[in-house]
């Protein structure tokens, strides 16, 4: 019972947890976007790698040294969590206080190293016990395989309830934009039930003026 408890752990922490690599292409003041949903107090790390077009190839090359990435993150809130200048190749490091959509920006530092040319940056996000170097971990706190396995363990757990809580947190926000679109919508029904009444209560009016003026007449 405990073996298939564990096993089904690891199958929906493996499932729940997110890791993103791609590549993309862009000029030199190009800028790139990219939307993360992540729970709160959720460690996420971006590993880059920056690459020149050579025309003379017609392919990719390692970027000169000057070439560097700007990258900032904003939480929900649109506040700034990172802004900061990398080089060509590296890591960048952040911890989400705001759980919700997190937006990575990424654009070249600056445009006199390279005229006109196109970069191709390899990018890995990696969200939750993802972003933990166990090798790391292990040797540190002089852990044995299994002391570093339970770890893992209860890392994944506790990914887990931070997933199920950003879910709620989901739930939640979902229920009151209902609640407040029916809400508008009901009101808005109301208004247009009231003006139409009016409408048609003065219109009745007009005529029953109009009429009695005629047999005047």
């Amino acid at each position: 019972m405990k073996d298939w408890f564990l096993t089904a752990v690891v199958i929906l922490s493996a499932s729940m947890s997110s890791v993103t690599s791609l590549y993309f292409h862009i000029a030199e003041t190009e800028r790139k976007c990219f939307i993360e949903e992540i729970p709160d107090d959720t460690t996420v790390i971006g590993i880059y790698k920056v690459e020149l077009f050579d025309p003379r190839t017609g392919g990719f090359m390692p970027s000169s040294p000057g070439i560097g990435m700007h990258v900032e993150v904003r939480d929900p809130d649109d506040k700034t969590v990172l802004s900061k200048v990398y080089s060509s190749e590296g890591r960048f490091t952040f911890t989400s206080h705001t759980p919700g959509e997190h937006v990575i920006c990424l654009h070249s530092n600056s445009t006199k190293w390279f005229a006109g040319s196109q970069l191709r940056v390899h990018l890995d996000i990696q969200v939750g016990e993802h972003a933990v170097d166990y090798a790391n971990v292990a040797q540190k706190e002089k852990l044995t395989e299994l002391q570093l396995r339970v770890r893992q363990l209860l890392d994944q757990v506790e990914q887990i309830t931070k997933e199920q809580n950003y879910q709620r947190y989901r739930e939640e926000r979902f229920r009151q934009t209902s609640e407040s679109t029916n809400q508008r919508v009901l009101w808005w029904s109301i208004i247009q039930t009231v003006v139409l009444l009016s409408m048609g209560y003065w219109q009745m009016r007009h005529l029953k003026s109009f009429f009695e003026a005629k047999k005047l007449v």
